[in-house]
């Protein structure tokens, strides 16, 4: 179930607020639990249950684990937490069949065993609450990756009986994070469907045409709308997630922040899907040995680390070439910063400039499953193939038709949107009639997102989310 769908807006999620704000706060945790296993059986009726064999392995192994400390089974127990996990993840990476989410819950089982280990969280002994945690509907299919320590507190407090914030609406607090939480989702499902579905419709004309009949300026605006309608589509679904989390009560970790005005590619990977970059400096790169160790152990860490993150993407040669690429280019961006003593305005416009290409050739490979038409796309960014027959008129009337859509993404890509709401906002608010106002100019914002989204979701067909596949 995609929560940019007619289902999930209108009957899944007014079903789940209701029956989560209804139940008494011993009921919450069941009630989440059940309303997340049908969240992911709607679409995955069979693999539901590998996740749930997972949690019940990975709760069983903990506990003994713990029992039995640090001796030799103790240790073969926490080994097999880490690797039954990855095993199943591996195999199925590898298969026809991949189940939705596998890559996200597999990473949220082996960190909360690891964390149980190293003494980072408790163990919990409760299956149901693991569970939940695990299945846990706003980030089950496609993150962020949540830890363990970021929810615990509130799947163990949900049942407490001096936990008022069980009550939901009855708390002032509450009744904020909840609009919050309303408003965020509803900014990511606008950018999922208003841009990414748009951008996507671009990126799918232009592949069906052949590649002798691109010319380098429509090469150049596909590969543009390839990135743009990865980042909104991500971005955006990361958005609905923690807004989902905002209304149950949950605050989950932030995945984007603006990647596309980085001055380099190390600092894009510090602002694109952090959650999963996080999640590989702690339990990866940092158990290697990090960056205190000699320059060459470093740089066989940095590229074990970008070959996992290929593979995690997908077992096919593009994500894992995809990876090393990046390896290949951390590493050097390493050896340059050690040149540049000074950094001054045209550094870093040569950096973001340097940033961006590199980006979009990347990405390109990135979005190819076969590597002769990443190719062929990625040569044609350049050049135009000898004996090519580009149709110049029907370049001209694709560039042009998405010109606008790509004006839209480009811009909204920056903090710029944002920072003018704000600062909107607070000069409004300046006075109790402003704030009055602000609110319900957000209100009329919001419930103009939600109309113009189902409008396009009722007319549309095409609605697919990328991160999906992995």
């Amino acid at each position: 179930m995609l929560f940019s769908s007619i289902t999930f807006l209108y009957f899944f999620l007014p079903l789940t607020v209701l029956l989560y704000y209804g139940v008494p706060g011993r009921a919450k945790n069941f009630v989440l639990f059940v309303l997340s296993v049908l969240f992911y059986a709607w679409g995955e009726p069979v693999y539901v249950l590998l996740m749930l064999a997972e949690i019940v392995v990975a709760y069983g192994l903990t506990i003994a684990m713990q029992r039995l400390g640090k001796s030799l089974a103790g240790k073969v127990c926490y080994a097999l937490s880490v690797l039954f996990p990855f095993t199943l993840l591996f195999y199925y990476k590898f298969s026809p069949f991949l189940p939705i989410g596998i890559s996200f819950y597999t990473f949220q089982i082996v960190s909360y065993c690891i964390d149980v280990r190293r003494g980072r969280v408790e163990l919990q002994k409760s299956l149901l609450k693991l569970a939940t945690y695990v299945t846990l509907f706003p980030q089950l299919v496609a993150g962020p990756i949540v830890r363990y320590a970021d929810v615990a507190a509130v799947i163990d407090g949900i049942d407490s009986k001096d936990s008022k914030g069980s009550q939901g609406f009855l708390k002032k607090d509450a009744c904020v994070s909840f609009e919050r939480g309303v408003v965020r989702f509803l900014v990511g499902l606008g950018k999922k469907v208003l841009i990414a579905n748009v951008l996507g419709e671009f990126v799918t004309e232009v592949s069906v045409l052949p590649h002798m009949q691109r010319g380098i300026l429509l090469s150049w605006g596909y590969a543009a709308a390839i990135c743009l309608q990865l980042y909104f589509d991500f971005s955006g679904y990361s958005d609905m997630a923690i807004g989902l989390g905002r209304m149950l009560g949950f605050s989950f970790p932030e995945n984007f922040n603006y990647p596309f005005i980085a001055k380099s590619v190390s600092e894009f990977w510090r602002r694109w899907h952090m959650t999963l970059g996080g999640w590989f400096r702690d339990y990866v790169y940092i158990p290697l040995g990090g960056n205190r160790c000699s320059k060459w152990r470093w740089i066989f860490n940095v590229l074990v680390v970008w070959m996992f993150t290929g593979l995690w993407h997908g077992a096919e040669w593009n994500f894992v070439l995809w990876g090393l690429s990046f390896a290949v280019l951390l590493v050097a961006e390493k050896a340059v910063k050690g040149l540049v003593k000074q950094h001054n305005v045209l550094t870093d416009v040569l950096g973001h400039g340097y940033m961006i290409l590199v980006i979009l050739g990347t990405f390109v490979l990135f979005h190819n499953t076969q590597l002769s038409g990443a190719w062929q796309d990625l040569t044609g960014l350049w050049r135009v193939s000898a004996g090519a027959q580009v149709d110049v008129v029907l370049n001209g009337y694709l560039l042009k038709n998405r010109l606008g859509i790509l004006a839209i993404g480009i811009i909204g890509a920056t903090p710029l949107p944002k920072k003018l709401w704000c600062g909107f906002c607070d000069r409004v608010s300046q006075t109790n009639v402003g704030k009055i106002a602000a609110v319900w100019l957000e209100c009329a914002f919001s419930v103009a997102l939600l109309l113009l989204c189902t409008a396009y979701l009722i007319d549309g067909s095409f609605n697919p989310f990328l991160y999906f596949r992995f």
